[in-house]
């Protein structure tokens, strides 16, 4: 059901001169711009009574009212889905995602989502865009997430995205050795032919993978990975660049590699291992209402466990 609010204000008389939308976003400022320039041009926004352009400027001393009209995401349906919630309160959700849930309906996954499971267990997300997500994970790769409860939230985190002020840390299992930890700061895109993928593109958006070594098994390593920026798929983009793919990973894999004389059960282990081995560990953020650091962290899935004992076993033996 759709819900109403109304605020409004006066343009200070030392605003002359500027554009609609630049006083708006002062006047403001829990929204973000490109927010009132769409309310703005539903006429969700009168400047003393008048629909107004964003480009318009103002002389100072105008009545503004903002009249929002929080749509609700109908198309998406709640489902009763268990949700593990790490934590919350009235501004913010922290979910730890298991491996296999899609984050928000696509093509091919409009039911059976998080945001499906998320409207179900708090319906005043039907007024947040995609029910308040800030970030997502892949599919297949499981961990902590953060959802914003209100559109002044989400506003927020998103900034903090976007200003790379978000501690994002993930346990990660790569094919192969590396030698000590790095950073790949290499742009991403779509890739050219296949635009299913994303890759490593001179035309891409800016993309930076710190990560350091954590143990080391016979022809895989486990790293700590710490995210700068948040492309889609970049930790295994990234890895994948540097030859080092994820081990399990379906797109970006590459050919299945087993140590030399392993034995049949950690090939067995090893094969039976159909998703990336990447899980989002830890999470930390400025709480949008206390404005104070705050962080999380959660354990790592069973099927990775038993994987990294299975490294480990066979480590040992040679």
């Amino acid at each position: 059901m759709d819900e109403t609010e109304v605020f409004e204000g006066v343009v200070p008389d030392e605003w002359a001169g500027e554009r609609v939308d630049q006083a708006l976003a002062k006047l403001f400022p829990d929204y973000s711009r490109s927010r009132l320039q769409t309310w703005l041009k539903d006429g969700q926004i009168l400047v003393n009574g008048e629909k107004k352009r964003a480009k318009d400027k103002v002389l100072g001393g105008e009545q503004v009212r903002l009249q929002v009209v929080l749509v609700s995401e109908n198309s998406w349906e709640p489902e009763n889905i268990p949700l593990n919630i790490v934590y919350e309160d009235e501004q913010l959700l922290v979910i730890n995602k298991p491996a296999g849930m899609v984050v928000h309906p696509a093509v091919g996954n409009f039911n059976g989502t998080m945001l499906n499971a998320l409207l179900h267990y708090a319906p005043e997300l039907e007024a947040v865009p995609r029910a308040g997500i800030v970030h997502r994970l892949d599919k297949e790769t499981s961990g902590i997430l953060v959802v914003a409860r209100t559109l002044i939230s989400q506003k927020l985190l998103v900034e903090q995205l976007q200003a790379r002020t978000f501690l994002r840390e993930y346990d990660a299992i790569i094919t192969g050795s590396v030698t000590a930890g790095n950073t790949i700061n290499q742009p991403i895109g779509r890739h050219p032919v296949n635009r299913k993928r994303m890759a490593v593109n001179s035309n891409g958006k800016a993309a930076i993978t710190h990560y350091r070594v954590n143990e080391r098994y016979r022809l895989h390593t486990k790293l700590s990975v710490k995210l700068e920026t948040g492309r889609t798929h970049q930790i295994r983009v990234h890895m994948a660049y540097i030859n080092h793919p994820l081990l399990g990973d379906p797109v970006y894999g590459g050919r299945f590699k087993i140590p030399a004389a392993s034995d049949d059960a950690f090939v067995q282990m090893l094969k039976s291992f159909k998703r990336q081995a990447l899980h989002a560990r830890h999470l930390g953020l400025i709480h949008p209402a206390t404005n104070e650091f705050i962080e999380w962290e959660v354990e790592v899935p069973q099927d990775m466990i038993d994987l990294q004992d299975a490294l480990r076993l066979d480590f040992e033996k040679h």
